[in-house]
């Protein structure tokens, strides 16, 4: 299809001209709320609509004047690595009343705005959904007093709006994750990693005290993933007497050898009773029960500050696109829609349905019934909760199964940060399920040396926030040790294998699966999980290692667009890590804000070079002083970076100078993200779960004998659930020439990247959501969640 077609399909779908939209932001602010607005603005503009900005949120609708203008293209350029919101956000007492919402109407049939984009939390939206419930009663009223006349009520019937969710304390029922969430958890554990470091040096214990008046999800998910001994939430107040169990766990903490104890406390954390339970009061307990050198750190509004996420910078212009796409396509009997992200989807779900079932959790804490408060929350805040309490906290020797199995655990392929915490959590939950764990160094390599040991529970502490891989890991195949690899599973009795790594991993489970038929020994259960930053591994929408890479590109990519400030134009040419796989560099681009990415999947020659150029130097001649063009390192043989960096450098000579970077390994280096954190301390839980059902149904006459397809398995995340599916049968969804799956989920998001440069292109619809029910019964396979 040639780029004059696309454009006419495009237009001829959806189409903004004569329509005027506003964006505000209302409440408290979240990092990411700008990347939301910048969406919202070019969207609109590139549909030709009218954009305006409401500054100060609804204050500012109610005052009208100056509060109120029209957005051009370049009005949101570098905003999008900003925290906060640059339009301004503001609680508005006026807005509450009749009075102040007439004033508001007013002021946006003054601009002909009948399309309100509205991001904030569950309160703003509701008074959103208000608002435009009263238009009509409002514009009549505005009538009666001659403010406006018959044929302005007319033209201005309808008030359609559209909400988005920003909020960093993920507190609301329908999206998996808010605007600004992700960020937040950055800033926590960027402290916990810098409090941990000082805890060690004096053996103290830290008290840690989050923001959540009524949402656990920051302390829970912060708690998941620095390992913190005790964590305290407003949804699952503890049992009576947690005072002194409590004190037992950092005792029996610090009896193995451990140097330090974090407690995380949420801000409305509550006893069973409704008693506040403060970071001060935790303190003193400790102090008094144990006489523990204990300090309380309250991180109050820091973890509403810095830089957004990658995570929240392609959330917020996902939904920023998809908000107005929703207004252009409403009419008047549509409801009013909220736009959430249901796994890796953007979708509209009824904005009321959502309020009400966030207002249930609130009911459910208030009348104490806390177990279901934990269900309506969503199965990723009940994932969350039961992976936390079986890593943290360790039966007594006496209470544990005994299976007599023993599993070995091993890393393959490049390092991705969050193999560590994968690691960590597979030993602490087969420990937990009565298995003997033993940690394979340096991956095939070396397990064809012998070279493993038994690992213990205190063995793996501290591991979620180390980069790297501690076990080491090589990129060795095992089909030219299969006979060494046997006879160490046979000497040292290894009933099933957990192998952690990327491309290679599914290439050596297959190696394995295949020499069955001369190997008994390899007749166990052995599971696999995604760890690369490449994210090319097919089976799962999203690897281990991967979150992390894109922070470290976008923080890099901001870096270096700052560098050109003050400075004549300037266009960066930088390339990715990847293989073949252009994930880096597509959704690093649509983070960062690039103008282009290059990438395999989408080929391109030398006519695509010199359309980017000539976009670029148009740019440039406005008021554009910085450019980003991504390159994935495997995009084309020929248009290597550096005949890219040449021929920008020659065809904008006169008008933009460039530089070139290739990021290289640090791409790989650093602590994981939160994300990484929590999603392979999930899926090696759930994978030690069905390794131990396996071994269950294989163990016949002494012995474990498995030697069917489904006992070779990926754990992969597909939408929102994690799917357990056989190595085999990934067999025909691979190109095993270029180490990439044949279908990749994250290629329709280019589109997007393109329309927020400026180009034209065609972008697909979303699809309509359902709101998550929790009596709903689901399939057993697919009881998982997004992190």
């Amino acid at each position: 299809m040639t780029q004059a077609t696309e454009n006419k399909r495009f237009f001829e779908n959806l189409t903004g001209a004569g329509k005027a939209i506003a964006v505000l932001t209302s409440g408290g602010d979240a990092q990411g709320m700008n990347a939301a607005v910048r969406a919202v603005v070019r969207m609109g503009i590139y549909v030709g609509a009218k954009v305006y900005f409401i500054h100060e949120g609804y204050q500012g609708m109610v005052d009208g004047g100056d509060n109120i203008k029209e957005a051009t293209w370049e009005s949101v350029s570098s905003m999008l690595q900003v925290g906060g919101t640059v339009i301004g956000s503001a609680r508005c007492k006026d807005f509450r009343g009749r009075e102040g919402r007439l004033k508001a109407a007013y002021n946006l049939v003054q601009h002909g705005i009948t399309n309100l984009c509205v991001i904030g939390g569950d309160g703003s939206l509701t008074g959103a959904n208000l608002f435009r419930e009263e238009w009509s009663g409002l514009l009549a009223e505005l009538v009666d007093q001659g403010l406006i006349d018959n044929e302005a009520v007319e033209r201005y019937s309808a008030l359609h709006i559209v909400g988005m969710v920003g909020s960093i304390d993920n507190d609301f029922c329908g999206t998996d994750m808010t605007i600004g969430t992700d960020s937040a958890l950055h800033r926590i554990i960027e402290v916990v990693d810098a409090i941990m470091t000082t805890a060690q040096s004096h053996q103290r214990t830290f008290v840690l005290e989050v923001m959540g008046r009524h949402c656990g999800y920051l302390a829970l998910v912060s708690a998941l993933a620095c390992g913190a001994d005790w964590v305290l939430i407003p949804e699952m107040p503890p049992e009576d007497g947690w005072e002194e169990k409590m004190c037992e766990k950092l005792s029996a903490t610090r009896s193995r050898g451990s140097r330090l104890n974090i407690i995380i406390v949420a801000e409305g954390a509550l006893d069973r009773h409704g008693k506040p339970i403060t970071s001060s009061l935790v303190k003193d307990l400790v102090v008094r029960s144990l006489g523990f050198d204990t300090r309380v750190t309250i991180l109050g509004h820091v973890q509403r500050g810095g830089t957004p996420s990658a995570f929240d910078r392609i959330l917020a212009s996902r939904m920023g696109v998809e908000a107005v796409m929703a207004l252009l396509e409403t009419t008047a009997n549509t409801p009013a829609y909220v736009v959430s992200l249901c796994g890796n989807q953007s979708v509209r779900l009824p904005l009321m349905e959502c309020v009400q079932m966030t207002q249930e959790v609130q009911k459910a804490m208030d009348e104490k019934r806390f177990e279901e408060a934990v269900k309506l929350r969503g199965r990723s805040f009940e994932n969350n909760l039961k992976t936390y309490k079986l890593l943290a906290h360790r039966k007594p020797e006496s209470e544990l199964p005994v299976s007599n199995f023993n599993v070995a655990v091993l890393n393959v392929g490049a390092p991705a940060a969050g193999m560590n915490a994968a690691v960590r959590s597979a030993v602490r939950v087969g420990i937990s399920e009565g298995h003997k764990m033993f940690a394979v160094n340096d991956g095939f390599e070396g397990f064809s040396k012998g070279q493993l040991r038994e690992i213990k529970w205190a063995d793996v502490g501290g591991w979620t926030g180390q980069g790297g891989s501690l076990l080491g890991t090589k990129r060795t195949l095992p089909a030219k040790h299969l006979d060494k690899i046997a006879e160490q599973i046979s000497k040292n009795n290894i009933n099933a294998l957990l192998v952690i790594g990327g491309f290679e991993a599914i290439e050596c489970l297959l190696q394995l699966f295949d020499a069955r038929a001369r190997f008994e020994e390899f007749c166990i259960p052995m599971c696999m999980l995604p760890a690369t930053i490449s994210n090319n591994v097919p089976g799962t929408d999203l690897s281990i290692g991967a979150d992390t890479a894109l922070n470290a590109i976008v923080e890099t990519c901001d870096r270096i667009k700052q560098s050109a400030s003050g400075t004549k134009r300037r266009v960066f040419i930088i390339e990715t890590m990847g293989g073949y796989c252009g994930y880096l560099a597509s959704v690093g681009g649509l983070a960062a804000g690039a103008d282009a990415a290059y990438i395999y999947e989408e080929p391109f020659d030398i006519r695509d070079l010199q359309s980017n150029v000539e976009h670029l130097t148009d740019k440039m001649k406005t008021s554009i002083q910085r450019g980003l063009v991504l390159r994935n390192e495997n995009s084309n043989d020929n248009y290597t970076t550096d005949f890219i960096y040449q021929l920008y450098s020659e065809e904008g000579r006169g008008v933009f100078d460039c530089r070139k970077n290739v990021l290289g390994h640090m791409q790989q280096g650093g602590a994981p993200s939160p994300f990484d954190r929590n999603f392979g301390t999930k899926i090696a839980a759930k994978a030690m779960q069905w390794i131990t059902k396996k071994l269950g149904e294989t163990y016949r006459q002494g012995r474990v004998f498995a030697n069917t397809e489904d006992s070779v398995c990926l754990l992969g995340m597909r939408r929102r659930a994690l799917v357990f599916q056989p190595v085999v049968q990934l067999k025909d969804e691979t190109d095993f020439i270029h180490r990439i799956p044949k279908e990749q989920w994250w290629l329709k998001l280019r589109p997007l990247m393109k329309i927020l440069a400026k180009y034209k292109t065609s972008f697909d619809v979303s699809d309509s959501g359902q709101l998550e029910h929790v009596l709903r019964k689901r399939p057993k396979d697919l009881d998982a969640s997004t992190i």
